[in-house]
């Protein structure tokens, strides 16, 4: 394994500064206006979000023109030039937000990579496994979205990349979202749970790209352990025909999901289950839990039954946990009526 590699690997690209990674999507919402595109960029980088993404290509080399000629007129409108997208591009490193971009186009990989710490797979091209194989052989992370597949061919195309590069075994190295191909979508086509069965089929990092209407998706994902929540975003959805403006959210939305996640983050806490500092401050593994004690008086020399005995709170002299220490032994002296009973003392 290259050095380039393991040190890529050691540090992974997934961790965001309130948690999970948070990506804006910006995609296409500019429409081809490349003054629009600028100002949500600036927008995004307010929000603090931690990455700002855009999609790159031409329509001459995603769509037919002759098998899907509408699809083909609406990329072409939407194309930014070369120089555009680095502008973007230096926009967000001046600002230490990551860079992203979906590169749809081979040719602009050569020139946009430079800019990208990692790259993303969009769903349509996930079973294209020439075009993912010319992403691996550059070495760097990549976010892989599973819109439109089955488990079967998620697991296929993980195992393609793996087999081409075991360091795709990395979850630092691969992170695979759970998506759903279409604007918007119902709740109940969400299915959040696919990120476990991924997780747990796969061993690699997890995340989820949104494509519902609000942020509710988000949040639950967030609470769910997602490394990645990608979102679409937008300066406004007020007037808006073009149809991922209805799944975007804008800057002060992003500042309250933010804050969510930020919430969430602290009560999900550590996996480590150990009493707690405020807890023991002030003292309620005392308080809070029983110690054995006579239900009446006992005199000196009697056989303690466990009659004898009631389990109250507080935990002081004997343990709730040791009062088959205490059952069959005999008072070494006369016990009172709910007073606490020192072990080898009382």
């Amino acid at each position: 394994m290259a050095i380039k590699a393991i040190e890529k690997i050691n540090k992974s690209p997934w961790q965001g500064k309130f948690g999970p990674l948070l990506i804006a999507e910006i995609g296409g919402n500019h429409e081809g206006d490349f003054s629009v595109a600028k100002n949500m960029v600036q927008q995004a980088i307010t929000s603090g979000v931690d990455c700002i993404k855009f999609q790159l290509y031409t329509a001459d080399t995603l769509v037919s023109k002759i098998e899907s000629p509408n699809r083909h007129a609406h990329f072409k409108k939407f194309e930014l030039t070369k120089d555009q997208h680095i502008y973007l591009a230096k926009m967000c490193q001046d600002a230490n937000i990551t860079y992203l971009a979906s590169v749809w186009s081979l040719d602009m990989l050569e020139w946009i990579d430079p800019f990208l710490d990692f790259y993303k797979i969009g769903s349509g091209d996930m079973t294209s496994l020439s075009l993912i194989g010319e992403f691996i052989n550059r070495d760097k992370p990549i976010l892989l979205s599973t819109g439109l597949a089955s488990m079967e061919e998620v697991l296929h195309t993980v195992s393609y990349m793996q087999d081409v590069s075991p360091h795709y075994k990395d979850p630092n190295m691969l992170c695979i979202l759970q998506c759903t191909s279409m604007y918007p979508i119902a709740d109940s086509d969400t299915n959040l749970l696919v990120m476990d069965s991924i997780k747990s089929k796969t061993g690699l990092s997890v995340g989820y790209s949104d494509h519902t209407i609000g942020s509710v998706a988000l949040t639950t994902a967030a609470a769910m352990g997602a490394n990645v929540l990608e979102f679409h975003f937008t300066d406004s959805r007020v007037g808006k025909v073009f149809r991922d403006h209805q799944v975007s959210l804008t800057a002060e939305e992003v500042l309250a999901l933010r804050d969510n996640i930020l919430k969430i983050c602290t009560l999900r806490g550590s996996k480590n289950k150990s009493p707690q500092s405020i807890e023991l401050e002030n003292k309620h593994e005392i308080s809070f839990r029983r110690g054995v004690y006579p239900k009446k008086s006992i005199r000196k020399g009697e056989v303690i039954k466990k009659e004898d005995l009631i389990l109250l709170r507080p935990a002081h002299g004997t343990d709730a946990r040791e009062i088959d220490t205490v059952i069959g032994s005999i008072a070494l002296k006369d016990l009172k009526e709910h007073k606490a009973i020192q072990h080898k003392v009382d």
